[in-house]
């Protein structure tokens, strides 16, 4: 019998028991928009809070991944430059910009990588608000998986919100989505990283 393949992330996947692992708070804070020239936006929830405001308050963005961009373009948002789905990719494409250059960061409460830090210690004119809040879902908490199942990770939060309840255990398949995620694996556990930082690319990975 072919084990199960549980995905968790904020996306689903026909090809997976599809288990959303964080639960978002959107907030909307006051931003003078026109102090800024560009953002960075490194998930598709900064897409979401945005539909809050006017469209005309939308800047040329670098976007951390295709789906984040796609987002973002979908709100009539331009796309400034995309990363392979890591913090220092963008911190690359900002180093391409002038220091002149000022840059809203549109951000979670807690997020994982530090390049925008990096970034300011070299000079660069970054301003970060924090624009939503993720929580551990009830859904990753109350799940039950199988000894022997696949188990795909999305995102650092989503590796920390299973293991607050649940083992990995050593029967299982891990694949994770991209470097960062990996990091908040326990450093026993084996695993396989996606080529790209896409849902299918980890499912690609299944039975290999």
């Amino acid at each position: 019998m072919k084990s199960k393949t549980y995905l968790f992330s904020t996306f689903s996947h026909p090809d997976a028991i599809s288990i959303n692992s964080l639960d978002i708070t959107l907030f909307k804070p006051d931003i003078d928009f026109s102090k800024y020239d560009h953002f960075i936006i490194t998930s598709k929830q900064v897409s979401e809070v945005l539909k809050q405001y006017d469209a005309k308050v939308l800047k040329p963005a670098l976007c951390i991944s295709k789906a984040t961009a796609l987002a973002y373009e979908k709100i009539g948002g331009k796309v400034l430059g995309i990363g392979g789905g890591y913090g220092d990719d963008l911190s690359l494409e900002i180093r391409k910009q002038s220091r002149g250059v000022q840059w809203l960061y549109l951000r979670a409460k807690v997020v994982a990588s530090g390049f925008v830090s990096l970034c300011k210690k070299e000079g660069y004119c970054i301003t970060e608000s924090i624009v939503y809040e993720s929580k551990c879902s009830c859904e990753i908490r109350d799940i039950q998986v199988e000894d022997n199942a696949t188990l795909i990770f999305t995102s650092p939060s989503s590796v920390k919100c299973f293991l607050k309840q649940h083992t990995i255990s050593e029967q299982s398949s891990v694949i994770v989505i991209g470097k960062t995620t990996a990091k908040a694996l326990p450093t026993n556990i084996e695993y396989k990283v996606s080529e790209k930082t896409t849902v299918q690319s980890c499912i690609d990975l299944v039975d290999l």
